[in-house]
């Protein structure tokens, strides 16, 4: 992370670490990428308990140099700029987090709350950086995800196995429609699903969008050519007709469904 990145943490750690209610703070990955790119952002996810103070006088708190504020989700996140840079928060109760936590661990007939939200949230609490820890509570809910179980990654692997076939199936139809549009949209979630099982398929849970690609060629149980296949379906060109695309889907699916949950 760039000097600029970790100074600005730093600042707004110490601020946020001042209220009570405040348990952990963590930085989000987005941070390690160079503050030139279009993808740097600076958020930070802070777990609270009980009310932390409304948008207004956060406004105050994070000082003068705040530009374009505004507070969203029922002000649960903030974001602003400080100078060029993009700076975002995520306020999330304790208590919503052990529900969460708990339906992946332990409740399990519950399972089909979470599984259209993937497990996106999960990873943002197991990989985010710590900044702040008041009593250790997040390293108990770490434990907690780290440790689950095949009937978890099991459920949410035939969640979005399904999808996969349903937006392959999508495809299809799309390409004996001549449809360009509805053949980029289920592209899209096609590809995206298929990664998302494969990640379940390796006990991990799913990056933002933008690891998507770099973190699921790197999984260490893919189907045989996985790398040059999805290398190939996300390329354009004239030669990447509709019809090769969508055979190019069923090898990708077929090699997908043949794997089983790791160990």
């Amino acid at each position: 992370m760039k000097h600029k990145a970790r100074l600005l943490a730093d600042r707004f750690k110490t601020l946020l670490a001042r209220w009570p209610q405040v348990e952990c703070i963590s930085l989000n990955e987005a941070a390690d990428s160079d503050t030139l790119d279009p993808y740097f952002a600076l958020i930070l996810d802070v777990y609270h308990s009980g009310e932390i103070p409304p948008p207004d006088k956060r406004r105050e708190v994070y000082g003068p140099d705040v530009r374009f504020f505004e507070s969203s989700g029922q002000g649960s996140k903030d974001r602003f700029l400080i100078g060029s840079l993009p700076v975002r928060f995520e306020f999330k109760p304790l208590e919503k987090i052990e529900e969460l936590v708990s339906i992946a661990g332990s409740r399990q007939d519950s399972l089909w709350l979470i599984k259209d939200a993937g497990t996106y949230g999960y990873y943002r609490l197991v990989q985010g950086e710590l900044l702040f820890s008041r009593t250790g509570w997040i390293g108990r809910i770490r434990e907690r995800l780290l440790a689950l179980d095949d009937v978890f990654w099991n459920q949410m692997r035939d969640a979005s196995q399904s999808k996969m076939e349903h937006y392959l199936s999508d495809l299809g139809a799309a390409l004996m429609h001549d449809d360009d549009f509805h053949y980029l949209i289920s592209s899209a979630l096609f590809i995206k699903s298929a990664c998302l099982t494969l990640f379940c398929i390796n006990r991990r849970f799913e990056p933002s969008h933008r690891g998507y690609y770099r973190q699921a060629v790197e999984l260490p149980v893919v189907p045989e050519s996985f790398r040059a296949q999805l290398e190939t379906f996300i390329k354009e060109g004239p030669e990447l007709t509709m019809e090769r695309k969508y055979a190019l889907a069923q090898l990708l699916a077929k090699g997908i469904i043949a794997l089983g949950i790791q160990a």
